[in-house]
């Protein structure tokens, strides 16, 4: 039985053909997949890491996670894209608002603001801290920056030495600059699996470092990894939901729903939406092809795109996280004068009056010609976070091959990379200005 459930009723209406029609093109794609024969097949690390991870590198990962505990106050997470998204992803799913952690992460090198970087030297400025550099290569430019200009604070503060002893690298096994840096000054060490692309990185020590130096129970992520895992290694549409929700994604973008939104009904799903984004972005936006990916945030920003959303262009549809157990909650209290004429739910759970406005919004939302997908996932923990971290991963890979791209590359990023390169002066790239 799926840990998860994925409810497609509400967008059946608005498909030309059923799911269960590509039945055959999926098994094909399915063996394309596990026998890594599809393009971009060098990139499918992440299929079999739930059961084949580094068990040694593991072990030495958790250490260094205590040993950031007892050093310090702070973890500066430096990196970009898949470098922190998974990271920050887990971080919030299961932070408990207002809670202060005896370990703050903070991130920098995800952007280029000159104003947040300074701010954040001088908030480290009288706190003890440890660095977490993420990259492959070590020359991306906004956590290359960042790293140079934390490093030195770092130094200054404790001195060179004591500072390798709080800077750990995750990066290539083998090659690179920051590999090269941190051979050469002796900073612990975590790989990045040379066939894992950075959005499909969090169950390396990408995500497992920040998330366990946090205090998150890892173990609990890659074991509901590794129940995706065995669950999605079917090819069938009636036990596998990770392609059946790749297929009506895909069968309603060939019906002309172009957007799709990943909408949550709390907040602490903010940033696995924004994980979501760059993994379905990133792996699908090609060859003038694929669904442009959005997000919300309800009931808040039915106050902002709930106009649009019922009434604007008929080229959306939604896939809506429901989470059926909160971890808290309040009731609301009866008051004898009833001016906000509330009253009527007094006694009644304000999750309960999520839950409503989560169904009232989808009936209306399926009304006005948006149709719906509902994923309902048990509760925001550990387990549940690796569990659906793989879900998406999967249905990812065959989203991107029924549309006929390759997963795993990304080659229309390097070109705002050229033109910001010539326009900063950087050898090599004065003719592109010309």
């Amino acid at each position: 039985m799926s840990h998860i459930t994925l409810t497609i009723d509400d967008a059946r209406t608005f498909l030309q053909e059923q799911p269960e029609s590509l039945q055959k093109q999926v098994k094909a794609i399915h063996k394309m997949i596990h026998e890594r024969t599809g393009k971009g097949n060098d990139y499918l690390g992440w299929l079999d890491l739930p059961k084949a991870y580094d068990k040694e590198e593991y072990a030495r990962l958790i250490q260094a996670a205590k040993k950031i505990r007892k050093d310090s106050q702070v973890l500066v997470v430096i990196g970009i894209g898949g470098s922190y998204l998974g990271a920050k992803a887990g971080l919030e799913f299961l932070n408990v608002p207002f809670k202060k952690n005896k370990l703050e992460i903070v991130f920098a090198g995800h952007q280029m603001s000159g104003s947040y970087l300074n701010e954040l030297l001088n908030y480290l400025s009288n706190k003890r801290f440890s660095i977490n550099v993420i990259s492959k290569s070590g020359t991306t430019t906004e956590p290359a920056i960042a790293f140079r200009v934390l490093k030195n604070l770092l130094e200054q503060k404790v001195g060179k030495e004591e500072a390798k002893g709080r800077i750990y690298a995750t990066t290539d096994k083998a090659r690179g600059a920051l590999y090269t840096v941190a051979k050469n000054e002796g900073y612990e060490m975590f790989i990045i699996p040379d066939d894992v692309g950075g959005r499909y990185s969090v169950l390396t020590p990408v995500g497992l470092l920040p998330l366990e130096a946090a205090g998150i129970k890892t173990k609990e992520i890659l074991k509901g990894a590794k129940d995706a895992y065995n669950r999605y290694k079917k090819a069938d549409l009636l036990e596998n939901e990770s392609y059946l929700y790749a297929v009506t994604r895909y069968l309603l973008y060939r019906s002309g729903k172009k957007i799709e939104m990943l909408v949550g009904y709390e907040p602490n799903l903010l940033f696995l939406n924004e994980w979501w984004k760059q993994l379905y972005g990133e792996s699908e936006g090609k060859d003038h092809k694929g669904i442009f990916v959005a997000s919300a945030n309800f009931s808040t920003d039915l106050h902002s795109l709930g106009q649009y959303i019922q009434e604007g262009e008929r080229h959306l549809f939604e896939t809506v996280v429901k989470v059926e157990n909160t971890a808290s909650d309040v009731i609301i209290p009866k008051e004898n004068n009833d001016l906000d004429e509330l009253n009527y739910l007094s006694g009644k759970t304000l999750s309960y009056v999520n839950s409503q406005a989560l169904k009232g919004t989808m009936m209306a939302h399926k009304d006005g010609g948006v149709p719906n997908l509902l994923l309902s996932i048990p509760a925001m923990d550990a387990y549940t976070f690796g569990y659906l971290v793989y879900f998406f991963e999967k249905a990812c890979a065959m989203s991107a091959y029924l549309i006929d791209v390759n997963p795993f590359n990304q080659p229309g990023v390097e070109a705002y990379k050229k033109n910001m390169f010539a326009l900063l002066g950087k050898k090599g790239y004065e003719h592109i200005l010309k």
